[in-house]
């Protein structure tokens, strides 16, 4: 089940937003169950609540344990009228006070019995069919891709001996032509049969010294050289002769064969990317499309033969903390983090799909309850919320999207990259090697590498809560102050859609 993003600013920073009921206690424990039991578990089991103001000398403070919570409830009951005009409204009234507003969540169900279950399904299994004939085409380009680089990285070995030919070191250049001598042997002259090197030294009496006559030979005139019989040397000299000849195409051949199979490479790749592309959308909204049980199985709401639907939408608006707004005397005080005035909005709706005549949709009339909460969080609470909502069922479906498609290319771009970019480094490092060392700058040390810095045993030690705590100006002014910004325009909000409808409850 997805994690409530409620939930999750309570385990981030259980201090303010854990509602430990006015028990103390209760909040120390579960910061303790947090670091035995780990932030995912934490979340499953957190009771969240939003700011709690307490009034004194007519001036709100912050208190987490016995103050007013600036939370509020907003319920519209009306089957007749549709449910869309509310939440529009009000994400049109948060952006006119100047709020970054993004969705966090957007689930939706219907019951089996109905209608728009049957024309969803159908949508759905559109999608998952196209989705699933260019997946097919995306795996026989990864299985082709696969190939390639094996071929690329055998291939760059065996042109590592030619290289290793004309190499300074006679030890080096021994090896490699011994390498070559054994691939020739085992590629090309055992196609020959029984009059093959090998099976003629271990079948054929007279021939046990072939193999090793044949290595110890680097030319013709060695091979002539050989104190070996006649019958021996003359098959010697025909195999070395032919080995050279091999030697001299096949290098060439291989260069060509290389670089043509880097070509392929890249157009390869290229296709890959362009059949993801045109995969994500089909699979993404197939998930879209995907029904997410609300509430549970035992939710009353949800009844298998009702026409239905049951939606689930959270908003995060968030406002940063403007200098101006801060006491005079301390706005020259350099700040460590931003701090942001935010609301999340949750709707909890309860429809009936009702097709539109002479048209190919449904409208939504029914119970809507919408609950504004005010919270003050700083930047690095936010991209831990961000981080946690990634982690959690949220965004399962899309994760796997993204496993289908672009991370079979991730797995390999190492190795792509690397014969891909092949060319351009070579040129960078010729460039390197080329460019005159400044004897100057080799005095002052310029050339010798930074010593790397020693982590200290606190950077090591990593804490299970994802943000550091406040310090006291952050936390008695920056927060406070965002705090009360947020608790004033929530109510303010709440205000203005209560005076706008008339036919509302509202707490």
């Amino acid at each position: 089940m997805a994690a409530d993003v409620r939930e999750i600013i309570a385990t981030i920073n259980p201090d303010l937003y854990f509602n430990c009921e006015g028990d103390k206690r209760k909040t120390k424990e579960f910061k303790r169950f947090i670091e035995n039991e780990g932030f995912q578990k934490a979340v499953e089991v957190a009771k969240s609540q939003a700011l709690r103001f307490s009034g004194e000398m007519g001036l709100p403070k912050l208190d987490p344990f016995a103050g007013t919570e600036a939370k509020h409830t907003i319920v519209y009951d009306s089957s007749s009228e549709t449910l869309e005009p509310i939440y529009f409204f009000l994400l049109d009234l948060m952006q006119e006070f100047g709020l970054k507003v993004e969705k966090l969540v957007d689930n939706f169900t219907s019951s089996p019995g109905s209608g728009h279950f049957g024309e969803l399904g159908q949508r759905l299994t559109v999608m998952q069919q196209q989705g699933s004939k260019l997946m097919g085409d995306i795996n026989t380009v990864v299985r082709s891709i696969l190939n390639l680089i094996y071929d690329l990285k055998e291939f760059k070995i065996r042109l590592g001996y030619y290289d290793d030919l004309n190499d300074k070191d006679e030890r080096i250049k021994q090896a490699a032509r011994l390498s070559l001598k054994q691939i020739w042997m085992d590629r090309v002259d055992s196609q020959k049969g029984n009059s093959a090197l090998k099976i003629m030294a271990s079948t054929q009496v007279g021939f046990v010294t072939l193999i090793d006559a044949f290595l110890a030979a680097d030319s013709l005139e060695e091979a002539n050289k050989l104190d070996l019989n006649d019958r021996v040397k003359r098959i010697i000299i025909g195999r070395v002769a032919e080995f050279e000849l091999w030697l001299k195409e096949s290098g060439r051949e291989l260069k060509k064969r290389y670089e043509l199979e880097k070509t392929y490479l890249k157009s390869q790749v290229s296709s890959l990317k362009l059949y993801v592309r045109w995969a994500k959308p089909y699979l993404r909204t197939a998930q879209q499309l995907e029904m997410t049980q609300i509430g549970g199985a035992r939710n009353p709401d949800y009844i298998k033969t009702f026409n239905t639907i049951l939606l689930e939408l959270t908003l995060l608006g968030k406002a940063e903390l403007k200098e101006e707004s801060l006491p005079p005397e301390i706005k020259k005080i350099k700040q460590k983090r931003k701090y942001y005035s935010c609301y999340i909005v949750n709707f909890k709706f309860r429809g009936i799909p009702q097709r539109v005549s002479g048209q190919g949709h449904y409208a939504f009339g029914g119970r809507a309850e919408v609950t504004l909460s005010a919270y003050a969080l700083n930047e690095d609470e936010l991209k831990a919320i961000d981080e946690k909502l990634n982690d959690s069922d949220i965004e399962d479906g899309l994760k796997l999207i993204e496993g289908m498609t672009t991370d079979s290319l991730e797995q390999l771009q190492g190795d792509i990259d690397y014969f891909l970019n092949e060319d351009s480094e070579k040129e960078k490092e010729s460039k390197k090697n080329s460019e005159d060392v400044n004897p100057f700058l080799a005095l002052i040390g310029y050339y010798e590498k930074s010593p790397e810095k020693k982590e200290s045993k606190d950077e090591k030690k990593k804490s299970v809560f994802p943000v550091r705590k406040d310090d006291w100006f952050e936390a008695k002014i920056l927060r406070e102050t965002a705090a009360v910004i947020a608790k004033d325009n929530a109510f303010t909000l709440f205000d203005v859609y209560k005076k706008a409808h008339g036919m509302v409850s509202f707490t």
